[in-house]
């Protein structure tokens, strides 16, 4: 992968591109994709379950993202209890999911910054191996040439889910 496309595709193969996300119906209007993939250690339920966390904690860059709370570090019941419109890491609306496959969020109330729709799809690989991806779904306002947020955007959200991704793979394989 060329250094230009990381922003944008980080630990994802064209295959993992290719496939159909939910979000692609959640966000049909999308003008730009990010991608991000890791590989998980642990079962598809056990990861779909972490992601289920979502819903009281980003598990990024608490300090940035969390109001300095730590993200639990141990499951909450009832968490996996998922019903469309459930809130989920405060900013975004659960739009739909299916039990231990994928969940897709929306950007709540976007204001000044671009429509977003996200899922997080879990492919299992066997009975204790997955595969965690993202495709993140991007509607800009403005076009390219007046929107510096499309030029950083894919490196600042790599940052934060970069850090998420890797803190549910290691909570997921404990």
């Amino acid at each position: 992968m060329k250094w230009s496309e990381v922003g944008r595709y980080w630990g994802t193969a064209p295959e993992d591109r290719d496939r159909p996300y939910p979000c692609d119906g959640t966000l049909p209007a999308a003008n730009e994709a990010y991608f991000r993939g890791i590989d998980v250690h642990a079962s598809a339920a056990t990861t779909f379950r972490w992601l289920c966390q979502l819903r009281v904690a980003p598990y990024s860059y608490d300090l940035i993202d969390n109001f300095g709370r730590r993200s639990p570090r141990t499951l909450t019941p009832g968490l996996e209890q998922l019903e469309v419109g459930q809130r989920f890491m405060s900013i975004f609306d659960l739009a739909s999911f299916e039990k231990d496959v994928h969940i897709t969020l929306r950007l709540r109330n976007p204001g000044v910054f671009p429509l977003l729709a996200v899922t997080y799809l879990v492919a299992s690989n066997g009975d204790d191996e997955c595969r965690l991806l993202v495709k993140l779904a991007v509607a800009y306002k403005k076009p390219a040439i007046l929107s510096p947020v499309r030029v950083i955007g894919p490196w600042l959200d790599l940052i934060m889910m970069r850090r998420q991704l890797m803190t549910l793979k290691d909570l997921a394989e404990r």
